[in-house]
């Protein structure tokens, strides 16, 4: 697994242009998973049913992991849309997003290398204007301790980003933490330290 956080969109974005009276807009939506990715497709395509085509491609996980990523040409000549989004989409570095762009031909052909620039070129644009957020990977820990240690427990939550999910407080204290990955090692060795080994820790995702 990897822990490393990475980008996401924090909001839907769009860009319109004319190329040769066929009119490109591009759509880009925050999806995170390849379920979502294709709603957001259907929905795009309800909304331009018009449209000749409505060409897409997500990159529906970790921006790197090219198991989740899709494309479609939409009656385009093959790869002259599909790909040049999805080649934007993996190389923008930003994960768990989806590009439908929509065409209404002009009735004037664009060759499939003016097809290839408009179609990845949509793309482009609308990426510049894409606002982005940091997805930080988090797990879930068990912390078990007695009542004289949360005091400790609750003074390191704050200085390694954790924070409380639940606690159940009834003979001993049940907590359970949302935690950065990276930082469940130092998090765990310094309630260990502090609690003379008292507190017990265990990742749910073990249990």
């Amino acid at each position: 697994m990897n822990d490393q956080p990475y980008l996401i969109p924090a909001q839907a974005a769009s860009f319109e242009e004319e190329i040769k009276k066929s009119v490109f807009i591009t759509y880009l939506a925050h999806t995170p998973s390849i379920e979502a990715a294709k709603a957001f497709v259907e929905q795009i395509k309800a909304k331009h049913a018009d449209a000749r085509h409505n060409c897409w491609g997500f990159v529906a996980g970790r921006p790197e992991d090219s198991m989740k990523w899709g494309f479609s040409d939409d009656g385009e000549p093959s790869g002259t849309a599909g790909k040049p989004i999805l080649a934007q989409l993996s190389g923008s570095g930003v994960g768990e997003i989806t590009a439908v762009v929509t065409r209404y031909s002009g009735g004037i052909k664009l060759g499939t290398g003016g097809l290839v620039k408009a179609y990845g070129g949509g793309v482009q644009q609308a990426l510049k204007l894409l606002q982005t957020i940091e997805k930080k990977i988090t797990t879930e820990l068990l912390l078990e301790l007695d009542y004289g240690f949360m005091p400790i427990a609750q003074s390191l939550l704050p200085q390694f980003g954790a924070q409380e999910v639940s606690a159940d407080y009834s003979e001993s204290v049940k907590m359970v933490v949302e935690i950065e990955v990276r930082q469940v090692a130092d998090f765990t060795q310094t309630i260990i330290n502090k609690s003379a080994a008292k507190v017990q820790i265990t990742p749910l995702d073990k249990l």
